[in-house]
């Protein structure tokens, strides 16, 4: 049986859940010999690949970049998972939508400066004027609540995932684009 194609991939957020993946300690050995890692943070493919079995996305949609990213990947994936609040939800990226990105963009980059004052316009990606959750772009096959999902949530996720056993996960719930 040939290794399922695993990425994981960051969007806005805080990388919790990738913290909370990586606190699998040694059951990540036994979900390796199961899955090839093929994209994430942590590993150095700088591409998503043309065809991932399972994409754990984390955290929300705030800029042009994010949902350039998260249409490429629905594209490419056979499983799709939210993994966290900010996915599921906007959560804490979400705090910014009443302010709005301009007031943001200026609170960081010109009140709170002491030398150069300036909005990037170069290595910081426009910003959508709301930050939404991830199935509100495209559809969503799992999602994994919590800010972080636990490390046994992730694992039993996904060991479901990869052996094709029952997927329990409270309040699992469909949505689609």
């Amino acid at each position: 049986m040939s290794k399922l194609k695993l990425a994981t991939v960051w969007l806005d957020g805080c990388s919790g859940c990738h913290m909370s993946f990586l606190d699998m300690d040694e059951r990540l050995l036994e979900l390796a010999a199961l899955v090839d890692v093929v994209y994430s943070p942590i590993v150095d493919a700088k591409e998503f690949p043309d065809q991932v079995d399972i994409a754990l996305v984390e955290g929300a949609v705030a800029s042009v970049d994010d949902e350039k990213k998260i249409r490429k990947i629905r594209a490419h994936t056979k499983t799709l998972v939210a993994m966290g609040d900010c996915a599921i939800t906007g959560n804490v990226p979400s705090m910014r939508n009443p302010i709005g990105p301009q007031a943001v963009l200026e609170r960081a980059y010109i009140e709170n400066v002491s030398a150069q004052p300036q909005i990037p316009c170069v290595v910081v990606p426009k910003l959508l004027k709301i930050v939404r959750p991830i199935h509100e772009f495209v559809t969503v096959d799992v999602f994994l609540p919590g800010c972080p999902p636990s490390a046994d949530t992730f694992y039993a996720a996904l060991t479901a995932l990869v052996t094709g056993g029952p997927l329990d996960i409270p309040a699992l719930t469909r949505f689609g684009a």
